[in-house]
Formats: structure tokens, sequence, C-alpha cells
């Protein structure tokens, strides 16, 4: 069989690979790109025909948490020189803008998927031992004795092909065909809300180039500054509200975020481009190994992209995968080995985060504990720098609640103290902007 990579001819055939890695966008390529550099023999499919394809339903917000890993991995230069911006985020509530003082903000990384994925994807075609192989799409897995040992693959014409490797990994998706033919486990958990979103030109946003979001208990909105001037609207409502969406996505759009609290300028910006919109966002919680097999990014964990982690997570996890298995991968010991580690890591960092994150995906309004952070946090610099390392995902909630809840405790009872006539209450530092 002949591929396509960027023009080159690639000759493909059994046991030709240590991994096949199906799904060439960021979780898929940044595990070739790290494997490929580790020595591995890497086949990277991609079930699209153009290698300037790239994800459309999505904000390109990548939270600081995925910060260092661009930088070890040596993304995060091209990235700054195709146009990304570095950014923090500022968060509205009922009680008061957070925002974060200068110097410890700016952590986040900004760049349209249009850019993004096919910058990181001739990364991936550029690294040597990997092959890219386009306009190819997963048809069934090949076992041996229960062992995942490759990958069959189609091409438009229905010509099909067999590529046998030591791993293969899913990284194709909330909607992983791997996945599916794996029959690893899959955990749902509802989602209350739907998402629209668009890119418009014109002023930015106050804060800028800081992404803004707005908490509206249980609504959400959000602006995020990127390339060329350009700002990524979004708005996730409940449900009740999708008939408006549906009847004139664009209108809708304008209204929702022209009408929220301290609203960006929205109304005299101009759109660049379809408003989109995606209503199942179903949270998706997979096993994410199988024997000779590994799920990498949303095809291991789709989240609610409400607190903007997909990019992130898809760039770390392929870290884990690549750093966990690239000994077995270069002989050192059993894959087994490797893919427990993979899979302890992949738990470790990230199964207290997605706890919050799929109850509050229901579409709920605010608990009592989630009422009183945020009040804190519009009150307080050091709640805030907290609850900032919790949202950002650069600290697990294990580390930050036994910290945040106590202070956040105090902050709200001298902030009632101090609101008694009469009364006044020492050493408290409020950083409240609005509705006090």
């Amino acid at each position: 069989m002949t591929g396509n990579d960027h023009g080159r001819s690639i000759t493909t055939g059994p046991a030709d690979y240590d991994a096949v890695i199906v799904g060439a966008s960021l979780a898929g390529c940044t595990t070739a790109i790290q494997l490929g550099r580790a020595g591995a023999r890497v086949a990277l499919v991609e079930k699209q025909a153009d290698p300037a394809a790239f994800k459309r339903v999505c904000s390109h917000f990548i939270q600081s948490s995925a910060a260092p890993t661009l930088e070890r991995l040596g993304l995060m230069e091209p990235i700054m020189a195709a146009g990304g911006i570095r950014s923090g985020l500022r968060i509205w509530s009922r009680w008061g803008w957070i925002v974060m003082p200068p110097e410890e903000s700016g952590g986040a990384v900004n760049l349209r998927r249009e850019l993004l994925d096919p910058l990181v994807r001739g990364i991936a075609a550029e690294t040597p031992g990997v092959d890219l192989i386009l306009a190819r799409a997963a048809h069934d897995l090949v076992r041996d004795n229960g062992v995942v040992t490759g990958v069959t693959v189609h091409d438009r014409g229905g010509q099909e092909t067999v590529l046998r490797a030591r791993l293969v990994v899913g990284a194709d998706g909330r909607d992983s065909k791997i996945a599916e033919l794996a029959g690893v486990r899959v955990r749902t958990k509802p989602h209350g809300r739907f998402a629209y979103g668009a890119y418009f030109a014109g002023p930015g946003p106050a804060g800028a180039p800081d992404g803004s979001a707005w908490m509206l208990d249980p609504q959400w909105a959000a602006a995020f500054p990127t390339d060329g001037g350009l700002t990524f609207y979004a708005a996730m409502p409940t449900k009740d509200r999708l008939p408006e969406f549906k009847r004139d996505p664009e209108r809708a759009l304008r209204s929702f975020v022209a009408n929220i609290p301290d609203a960006p300028p929205i109304r005299e910006a101009e759109l660049v481009s379809p408003v989109l919109g995606k209503i199942d966002m179903v949270n998706r919680i997979r096993t994410v190994t199988a024997p000779g097999l590994a799920l990498v990014g949303d095809a291991a964990l789709a989240t609610d992209p409400l607190f903007g982690v997909g990019c992130g997570w898809a760039f770390q996890s392929s870290e884990w995968l690549a750093e966990s298995v690239a000994p077995a991968l270069g002989g050192a010991e059993p894959l087994e080995e490797g893919l427990a580690r993979y899979r302890k890591r992949h738990a470790r960092q990230l199964d207290g985060h997605k706890y919050f994150i799929h109850d509050y995906a229901t579409g709920r309004r605010f608990n009592p504990i989630e009422r009183a952070l945020f009040a804190a946090a519009a009150r307080d610099a050091k709640v805030a720098a907290l609850f900032d390392a919790f949202g950002t995902r650069r600290a697990g909630p294990a580390e930050i609640m036994p910290r945040v809840v106590p202070r956040a405790i105090v902050v709200n009872a001298r902030h009632r103290l101090a609101r008694r006539p009469g009364t006044h209450a020492a050493g408290g530092h409020t950083t409240e902007a609005v509705h006090a």
C-alpha cells in the first residue's frame, strides 16, 4: 500500500512499526513526536486527506497546565512564531471579578486550531521515524491471543491494509472508533448544557490578551482573545435556551454575550467565522489501556469543554503515555509495565479534576462550597491564587482544597463582619470589583 506524507511515498506492511497511532490531531501528533524522538518507528494514521485539516468545534484555549509540556516538546516556540499569545484568565461571578496579578497570570496559550493543528501535524510528519498516513480510516483491530497487535485501515476506495505494531494508540477523539473496537470499559456522565461559539474581529474585551469567563450560575459565557487580533466568543447555556440558538445562532450568540454583566464588545465586532454549535457533550470516561493498546486525549477522557481542558489534556496525556511506554518500545521492559505506569499516572493526574468537572456539567447551580470559594476568591488575593492554580489545572483538588477552604471561610466571615454597622474587620485584602 502507498500512503501520502506531504508528498512522500510510504510503503507499509506487516510488523512495520513499534506503534500505530490512529488520529493525527493534537494528542496523536504529540504522541508520535515523542515516540519518534525516543527512537520508535511510528505510523500516524489520519482519516482526513488534507494535511491542513483542523478541529472546527473548539475554543483553541490551552490551559496553563500544559505549557510545561509544550516547552519540553519544543512546541512553544513555533506556536508563538505562528501568532500564538500567552494569557491569563479572568473570571466573573456575582461576587465580583477574580483577576490574578500580572506576575501570576499569562500561563495559558491561544492559537486558533486552523493554525495549531497543521503546525503540530507538520512537526510530527518531519520527525524521524514517523510516517504520516493520510486518508486512511481504522476499520478493525488485529489481535493475537487477546492482545492488540495491529490495525486494519481502509482508504477511500475500500482498499484494506494491516498495520502491525507492538502498541496501538487511540487518539481519535471523544467518539473514538479504536476504543469502540477494543471494547474498553466506558462510563458516561450527563451534560446539561450546549455550546455555540465563533471568531469575531474588532475591539478586544477588557483585560485582553487575558481570556474572560462569566460564571452566570448556571449559564456560562467566555471571550478568548487569540492570534490575528481575533476573539473567540462562546456561550454554554442550559438546554432550555437551545431553541433560540437553533433558530438563529449568530443572533442568539450576540444577544447572549452582549447582555451579560460587564459585557465585552461583541455588538461592535464583525463575525469572521461560522457560528458552530455542539449539543451532545456527554462526558465519557474510558479505561485508558488494554493489552497492546492505549488511549490519549479525548479518546481516554472526554470532559465538559466549559473548563477548557481538552487541548491541554491532549498534550499532557500524550506526554504521559510516551514517557511511560518508551522504555518498553526500546526493549527495556515488557509493554504491560509501561501501560500500567501510564494508567496510574493518568488516574493520579486527572481523577480529582474530572470528579469536579462532571459534577458541575449537569447544568446545576453552584453548591454552598462553590459559592463560598467564588465569593472568597473575589475578595482575597491568596484565595484567588489558589483558585487559579486549581482552575487552570496546575494543581489538583487534594493539594488545593485543604488550603483554600479554611481560608475562604475566614475571608467570607471577615467580609460579613465588616459589613455590619459599627464594626471593622482587620487583616483582609479585597480584590472584589463589582456586586460586592
